[in-house]
């Protein structure tokens, strides 16, 4: 018996040290941005030409360069959040947070995963590894240590790098000038302050807990709604710069733009808002991830 046990416990303990990982590089943010990494990837082999199979190589570096230059800069996000991530219900069981991770460790560990997704990212252009760098630097520095605990602009300049993950990819493969990772960005760009200003309504009386301003935490409620319902109207057109994507793609784009843009207006006559908060979030991830990987379905040759 004394012997299962000791076989027993190291596996508990490797479990937890791996969960904490995950938690530490926020795997889910790195999952998702993953997505539109491999989709900017993908449409530039489609648009140089070139082959899939033959720039494996480009594939591989790329891929894993953004996990971890993403996985790097959230866990220096944990880092220099821990001081206030113990105030949310949504961040309080953070490792940095429990104690369960030394924070020397999670931001040496944050400094590793950067410079080695640099690296791998070099192995396919200066230009991919430059725009990784561009992301780091705008949420590690513009965005966590400063604009989100001073004012409520900060979903706009966190918004610049969660809109680089496309452009890596597509640079990775093409670093001249072309107007696909340009729309890639935008499209990026133009829908994070809705998504995370649904998630901010959700969360008002955590962040007005923990002292960060946003938007519905300054200004109220009826305002983040008419910022969201501006926001979801800026995507509108973008569609349409790809219309070389041809016609089921436009359709798609242009319907998940419109049932956004509809349930955004909803939110003025609704009476509950968080229920509309809550929608107008799960609406937002089922809209990035049905739009990209219908980019990848139909350019498949």
């Amino acid at each position: 018996m004394a012997d299962v046990v000791e076989d027993v416990k190291p596996t508990k303990l490797q479990s937890g040290v791996f969960k904490d990982v995950l938690a530490v590089v926020k795997i889910g943010i790195v999952n998702s941005n993953l997505i539109t990494t491999f989709t900017g990837l993908w449409l530039a082999l489609h648009f140089t030409g070139k082959g899939f199979l033959s720039n494996l190589h480009i594939v591989f570096f790329a891929l894993i360069g953004s996990a971890l230059v993403i996985a790097g800069s959230c866990a220096l996000n944990n880092f220099i959040d821990r001081d206030i991530d113990h105030l949310m219900e949504r961040t309080k069981n953070r490792p940095t947070v429990s104690g369960s991770v030394e924070p020397k460790r999670v931001l040496w560990f944050g400094i590793l995963l950067v410079a080695v997704g640099t690296i791998s990212l070099l192995m396919t252009t200066v230009t991919a590894a430059i725009i990784g760098l561009v992301g780091v630097v705008t949420y590690v520095f513009l965005y966590t240590m400063w604009s989100k605990r001073s004012n409520t602009f900060n979903t706009v300049i966190g918004s610049i790098s969660g809109a680089v993950p496309p452009v890596i990819g597509w640079t990775a493969v093409d670093d001249s000038f072309h107007i696909v990772p340009i729309i890639l960005f935008l499209l990026m760009f133009l829908w994070q302050p809705p998504h995370f200003l649904a998630l901010a309504m959700k969360r008002c009386e955590e962040y007005r807990a923990a002292g960060i301003p946003m938007l519905p935490v300054v200004h109220g409620f009826e305002v983040t709604k008419r910022q969201i319902v501006v926001w979801i109207v800026a995507l509108l057109p973008l569609p349409f710069y790809l219309f070389s994507l041809g016609v089921p793609f436009l359709v798609i784009a242009t319907l998940l733009n419109v049932g956004w843009l509809a349930l955004g207006l909803a939110g003025f006559k609704m009476k509950d808002d968080m229920k509309w908060a809550k929608w107008m979030f799960i609406y937002s991830l089922n809209y990035l991830t049905i739009l990209f990987v219908t980019m990848v379905i139909v350019t498949i040759d």
